[in-house]
């Protein structure tokens, strides 16, 4: 696995690289101190997942996760001493997978790397190229989302979140089973997570966002996806 690191705090640097050299000795690390360099390690080598502080000297860390997913799919996990509600929606709207506070412990990253890696590996639906339901169709084998035959643009976060209410359609997930299938069972706390990329979802998805036809919720519950 190659791990991209984008920090210019000297001292976490050091403390993140011994500690993955240690815990994942299989990992080709790469460090970057700007978001240029970043920019310009992940174009000539890619990754396999980027750890990216928002504060940055040069370019901010939300610009840089733009920047790279418009051209990767690579789990990103934000790290930040920021803990507002909307440091951690920008993130989100910007495409990335996670959002870590400083300061953080070892083992508590390491789980979330290792949570943002497993969601990558799923795989699509065994004998099931495609999903229809009313305008939505989800193709399984491209990852490809279509409303009334436009393609949707999503992130994989919120491919996955789709994908996991239309393999259950007509049925209520709770929060807690959304949460664990499709962030990881370490997440099945992080309700805000959920709220944040259902919303994002359906303004992509829903002819009217406010009065949605496709994801329902269900108050107190979870969501459920509609059969139309």
């Amino acid at each position: 696995m190659r791990l991209l690191i984008v920090d210019d705090d000297p001292e976490l640097m050091e403390a993140l690289t011994l500690s993955l050299a240690l815990q994942l000795k299989d990992a080709e690390l790469l460090t970057a101190r700007t978001g240029g360099e970043a920019l310009r390690i992940f174009n000539a080598k890619g990754a396999d997942a980027v750890l990216l502080d928002i504060m940055l000297p040069d370019i901010d860390g939300y610009e840089l996760c733009r920047r790279i997913r418009e051209r990767s799919e690579v789990p990103i996990l934000l790290v930040s001493a920021r803990d507002q509600e909307l440091d951690k929606v920008r993130g989100f709207e910007m495409g990335a997978d996670d959002y870590i506070t400083k300061p953080f412990g070892q083992l508590e990253f390491l789980a979330r790397l290792k949570a943002a890696l497993r969601r990558r590996q799923l795989s699509p639906e065994a004998g099931i190229p495609s999903f229809v339901n009313g305008p939505l169709t989800i193709n399984y084998v491209t990852h490809e989302v279509t409303v009334d035959a436009q393609l949707v643009r999503l992130s994989p976060i919120e491919y996955n979140l789709l994908a996991q209410l239309a393999r259950n359609v007509g049925r209520v997930m709770t929060h807690k089973s959304l949460l664990a299938s499709v962030w990881g069972e370490e997440y099945v706390s992080e309700v805000d997570y959920l709220k944040v990329h259902i919303r994002h979802v359906r303004g992509k998805i829903e002819e009217d966002p406010a009065r949605p036809r496709i994801i329902l919720t269900e108050r107190g519950l979870g969501y459920r996806m509609a059969k139309i």
